[in-house]
């Protein structure tokens, strides 16, 4: 299994957030890269550096308006007396409905969700490597690879159509999916994230031939709070393809398990022809997160079952945060699948 990263996906390097109120340091840092490759490497994966996929790739699952902003809004922010040295709302609307405004602090409210995803000269350019890496570790998967592994940072599974959150710029889950369904007619994503994968539902809500499936901590007390709860089925023609399974905070292993058997016998029903796993490894009990409690061992677990799947499957790397074990628990889902497969 071959490993898609970049050099230029190091160079976004938020410095802060809100978090309750209260700035806090940005915990999405390059020095992230550092362990998953030391990760990776352990599992034997070597590393590919992936091709300039121009935009049309990121364009066929965002919005124009919204990729426009994403490229231009630092420098128009810089241009604002007194404005912060990033990108960061201060408003925000309650309805999105046709109006649209031409400031630039007016746009950040209209085109990011929260304050957890700061902007700054380098988040547009690395945004666009990471989402390269998921287009490449898709392309391999097509050529016939029964697996690869993006480690796309920024990560991307907050990310709408047309709105930032959450560290997320670009949905490079949303994007492999897109890639995949050039040759495979039915497309499942499986998301395993801490948090759940609100941007990846929105994208898919109304759409039959990409099931969503997420794996997640309870928003009711947990980020993003206002999706992935289990009655978010779908909408119109994609009413039934998206289901949200919330684990109650601290679920270790035995727990996490058991929701995926639940979410293999969905997929299974789906039959889709590929499958992208958002990996997140902010589900790790030592995570500075704190939502749940999944074991290293239990990363081996996890990546074991996915492959008895059987699926041709793009790994997309989400969340997983600075931590002693989390090199460690790349190795083990990248090797639990890995050895599952061969």
């Amino acid at each position: 299994m071959k490993t898609y990263y970049a050099e230029e996906q190091k160079r976004h390097d938020p410095k802060a957030f809100l978090s309750s109120g209260a700035q806090q340091p940005n915990p999405e840092k390059p020095e992230r890269i550092e362990r998953l490759l030391a990760g990776a490497k352990a599992a034997g994966s070597p590393i590919e550096r992936p091709r300039n996929h121009g935009l049309g790739p990121v364009a066929a699952v965002h919005t124009p308006e919204y990729l426009d902003f994403l490229e231009h809004i630092f420098e128009r922010w810089q241009r604002i007396e007194g404005a912060s040295a990033e990108v960061i709302p201060n408003i925000h609307p309650i309805a999105r409905a046709g109006s649209y405004p031409a400031s630039a602090v007016g746009q950040a409210g209209y085109h990011m969700a929260d304050t957890a995803c700061p902007i700054s000269a380098e988040t547009w350019n690395s945004s666009l490597w990471s989402a390269w890496s998921a287009v490449e570790a898709a392309e391999a998967v097509m050529a016939g690879a029964s697996s690869a592994y993006a480690l796309c940072r920024p990560p991307g599974h907050h990310a709408f159509v047309d709105v930032a959150g959450g560290f997320c710029f670009i949905n490079n889950s949303a994007v492999a999916a897109q890639v995949l369904r050039r040759s495979a007619a039915r497309v499942a994503i499986l998301d395993v994230d801490l948090h759940h994968g609100n941007g990846t539902q929105g994208i898919f809500y109304a759409r039959p031939d990409v099931l969503t499936v997420s794996l997640h901590a309870d928003p009711v007390r947990f980020y993003p709070f206002f999706w992935g709860y289990a009655d978010e089925r779908g909408e119109g023609a994609g009413l039934g393809y998206n289901l949200n399974l919330p684990l109650p905070r601290k679920s270790g292993d035995a727990a996490f398990l058991e929701a995926l058997a639940t979410a293999f016998q969905r997929i299974r029903a789906f039959a889709p022809e590929a499958l992208v796993v958002a990996l997140g490894l902010d589900a790790f009990e030592g995570d500075p997160f704190g939502g749940l409690s999944v074991t290293t061992p239990g990363f081996s677990r996890i990546g074991e079952a996915i492959a008895g799947l059987g699926l041709p499957t793009v790994i997309v790397q989400e969340g997983g945060y600075l931590c002693d074990a989390l090199s460690d628990n790349l190795t083990a889902f990248l090797t639990g699948l890995g050895g599952k497969q061969r």
